[in-house]
């Protein structure tokens, strides 16, 4: 059993009031090292709890896997007092580049020696004449937020999820990394044999910037619906590659970035 959340003493200054020391909940960040042919790959910085999900996630993006077949193994175990998860890939899947940095929970790109803009979309993100109701968008991040149960604990984690248009959320993940929790939910996705993702939209409690993008694109899925706003660069990506945009999802209210003739 992962463990998610851990206790630290702190001291509490309430407003007018005195200062009180007690446990707070903290959630847990620590290194999951991902190894392929006796090599690490790559170090993630993550909440731990669905590394399995977490590696397949990530692979969707880094590498050529698209399938569940194209695993051959993905084993956690821990090592050398350090979590890790052993991967093998289906002879002819184009491996992922070794990293020999640590990838933080802040950022999963900007750590990168190559920003690759060149995405290569396999499959349309959504039908012809595919459209989603407003109301269903502006209900998406409560429904997720229902789930947040490490949130409620720390206040300290993303959350990532996938729903349909009729409003249904099938997954929901959380991890202290953003870019993390949004690979958890791509990586079950994977797992489950429900890639590409057409029809389907990635829910996200943060900001949304070129690397969610990069995923949502990677997964096929057919929008983003996020609490808050996206950069410039996201924004393009989502209008390049066919993808509703809605950020600042709140109250009721939303900003349509792109994709806006898919909302009914």
């Amino acid at each position: 059993m992962s463990v998610t959340t851990t206790r630290r003493a702190i001291v509490r200054l309430p407003a007018g009031g005195e200062a009180s020391t007690g446990p707070d909940d903290l959630a847990v960040e620590s290194p999951l090292v991902l190894g392929m042919d006796g090599d690490a790959i790559a170090t993630l910085m993550r909440t731990p709890g669905h590394d399995l999900e977490l590696a397949a996630g990530w692979l969707v993006v880094e590498s050529g896997v698209r399938a569940p077949a194209d695993i051959v193994t993905l084993r956690a175990c821990r090592e050398d007092d350090t979590d890790r998860v052993h991967i093998t890939l289906r002879a002819g899947v184009r491996p992922p580049r070794p990293r020999a940095f640590v990838t933080s929970a802040a950022c999963g790109v900007c750590s990168a020696d190559v920003l690759d803009l060149s995405l290569v979309r396999t499959s349309d993100p959504h039908r012809a004449g595919w459209t989603v109701g407003r109301d269903v968008l502006a209900a998406l991040p409560d429904a997720m937020r229902t789930r947040q149960r490490a949130f409620d604990r720390t206040g300290a984690v993303h959350a990532a999820a996938l729903a349909t248009p009729a409003g249904a959320v099938d997954v929901v993940r959380e991890d202290v990394g953003r870019h993390n929790a949004v690979d958890k939910v791509v990586g079950r996705a994977l797992l489950d044999g429900a890639l590409p993702g057409t029809d389907r939209l990635l829910v996200v409690s943060g900001r949304v910037s070129f690397e969610i993008v990069q995923k949502a694109v990677a997964a096929g899925v057919a929008g983003i619906v996020a609490v808050s706003a996206p950069s410039s660069l996201a924004v393009d990506l989502a209008r390049e590659h066919g993808l509703l945009l809605a950020g600042l999802v709140r109250g009721g209210r939303m900003n349509v970035y792109a994709g806006e003739d898919c909302v009914s």
